[in-house]
């Protein structure tokens, strides 16, 4: 007689997170000040605010965009500020800084609203392998979120996966 095979890991009580799954849909932009500097290095009051006033911001509905400067320049404050004004009103998300600091603050708002409550007391394995940028920091925020409540948490797949904590 042949011996049934079993599938373990569908029939263990292992829960897995997938960040991948949780990421926000939506294009994602960086949009550079630089092309408005003087030789690339140089704010220029009159000409920047000029050419934030004609820029066509219409373009940017319903994306993710970065705002930050790809040169050497030091740029006031105020200068991304002002550009966050204009963007704000078309974008799902606007942030200043690089398309790093933008998909990190994706995924503190994704997790902040998570609702973990069906991983209490329960092994959890935090899948690794993604096909999208998923910060570091996104994976920091899973386990402060996860830790007080479940009962392991590891990283990998079921197959070969890597323990982190043990309550």
């Amino acid at each position: 007689m042949a011996k049934q095979i079993v599938n373990r890991v569908a029939n263990s009580v292992l829960k897995t997170i997938d960040l991948e799954q949780l990421y926000p849909k939506g294009t994602r932009v960086a949009f550079d000040i630089a092309p408005w500097l003087q030789e690339g290095i140089i704010l220029r009051e009159k000409d920047f605010r000029e050419s934030v006033s004609t820029h066509p911001w219409e373009q940017y509905k319903n994306q993710y965009v970065s705002i930050h400067c790809s040169t050497e320049a030091i740029i006031p404050a105020w200068a991304f500020m002002l550009v966050s004004t204009k963007l704000i009103p078309h974008t799902k998300k606007t942030v200043i800084g690089s398309q790093q600091t933008l998909e990190t603050i994706l995924f503190a708002e994704v997790l902040n609203d998570l609702d973990i409550s069906e991983y209490k007391d329960t092994p959890v394995i935090i899948k690794g392998c993604a096909n999208k940028p998923i910060p570091g920091a996104a994976y920091g925020m899973l386990i402060s979120k996860l830790q007080p409540i479940a009962k392991s948490i590891m990283y990998g797949e079921a197959c070969s996966f890597v323990p982190l904590y043990k309550n």
